[in-house]
């Protein structure tokens, strides 16, 4: 197997923060490539996240394991000539700011392509790099907000609009970045010619979000439709455990009546028709029916013979000691500074070649000095004065 990845020797400067640029370039990092994550003085927002191992937060760990850690202040001049000096070796250059911002600090595409000509730039931010909305603050609750996710949701619930738990589109986006710095690669090694990238979160919220095509060309109206997740029943068995039916509970009722031999219960309340039944009445039967199995284990034997999954309503916690994560090596053990924690690994496998993070997490500025020494040659009297100057930071973790 080959350990060093299918990106070895691509060099990636990560100018990135939070979630969505840090998830693209991990995903690069577990490919292979060296990535050098860039942060202010202050470190990443995720930084100061909880819990924390070793003064790490195993949030942070989990965007950035397999990544060198640098901490420059770019309000210095010093600061922003190093990392344009970084900027000239990479093959990659990623960053999150909001449009412009870049820019003003010489680190933009045109700054850094004007000398090296082969660089693959990308962009990541809430609305795009042109149009009348560049300029706002976008963080995933508000794309989620703004681009149709939470009506869609309080819609199907039948609820005020209530916020999402997990940042989607921070995650949707950074994929969909990586898909496009991984196409420009291959276009260079045709062309020889690097490339702009402007990733929108957006259109990613568009592009991501199967019901996008069905509102905007006016609804599903009164048609009955087989996808709707937002209202895919939920049931309780009758050891307490709760688990998840997929699909329009209206349609899946008439199917799982079939597998347990009741569709005369259906038609005794005078449901013929799945377009005659509500939802939430659908819910209801359902739900009533689970009840009388004593496991999922039983249910999902019942409906099996019409092919229907059951999914059990667990944790994430509890994800991590499932079987199938246990055989497939779906989480990792990292260092994270003098300690370990657990992160998913990559959810790729690919033949012959090792996919995941090669290295762990450490302090703000960890890496300082090596980066510079082997990258830049500089000598360590260099790299005390800019120690001195507080051009270069760095942690220290008790």
């Amino acid at each position: 197997m080959d350990t060093n990845g299918l990106l070895s020797g691509v060099k990636i400067l990560d100018l990135t923060r939070v979630v969505s640029g840090p998830s693209c370039t991990r995903a690069l990092a577990d490919l292979g490539a060296e990535v050098i994550k860039v942060e202010p003085p202050e470190g990443d927002l995720w930084r100061t996240g909880i819990p924390k191992v070793s003064g790490v937060a195993v949030g942070f760990a989990q965007l950035n394991a397999g990544k060198q850690f640098m901490c420059v202040d770019l309000r210095k001049e010093k600061g922003k000539q190093l990392v344009f000096r970084l900027a000239l070796q990479a093959d990659i250059v990623v960053e999150n700011y909001r449009p412009g911002v870049a820019q003003r600090l010489g680190l933009g595409y045109e700054e850094i392509a004007a000398e090296n000509k082969e660089v693959i730039y990308c962009s990541i931010s809430g609305y795009g790099q042109d149009g009348p909305a560049r300029n706002r603050r976008a963080y995933a609750p508000i794309i989620h907000a703004e681009l149709g996710l939470l009506h869609q949701n309080a819609k199907e619930w039948g609820t005020e609009p209530l916020p999402e738990t997990a940042s989607h589109v921070d995650f949707s986006v950074g994929m969909q970045a990586s898909n496009g710095i991984l196409a420009a690669l291959y276009q260079r090694t045709m062309t020889g010619k690097g490339t702009y990238i402007d990733a929108s979160m957006a259109e990613t919220m568009l592009a991501t979000n199967e019901a996008t095509a069905v509102e905007v060309n006016g609804g599903l109206g009164g048609e009955l439709s087989p996808f709707r997740p937002g209202k895919a029943a939920l049931v309780q068995v009758a050891d307490g455990t709760w688990a998840q039916l997929p699909g329009n509970p209206s349609l899946q009722v008439f199917r799982v009546a079939s597998a347990l031999q009741r569709k005369h219960e259906l038609h005794e309340r005078g449901w013929f028709r799945a377009d005659e039944v509500d939802a939430d009445d659908a819910i209801e039967q359902l739900r009533e029916w689970a009840l009388e199995f004593e496991n999922v284990e039983a249910l999902e034997a019942a409906v099996d013979k019409i092919r229907l999954p059951v999914g059990v309503v667990r944790s994430l916690a509890e994800s991590a000691d499932a079987d199938w994560a246990i055989r497939r090596g779906a989480f990792v053990d990292v260092a994270v500074e003098s300690g370990t924690a657990k992160i998913p690994t990559s959810p790729l496998r690919i033949k012959d070649s090792f996919v995941g993070p090669r290295s762990g997490v450490y302090r703000l500025g960890a890496d300082n000095r090596t980066i510079l020494k082997h990258r830049l040659g500089l000598s360590e009297q260099e790299l005390d004065l800019l120690e001195a100057e507080k051009v270069l930071i760095s942690e220290e973790i008790s």
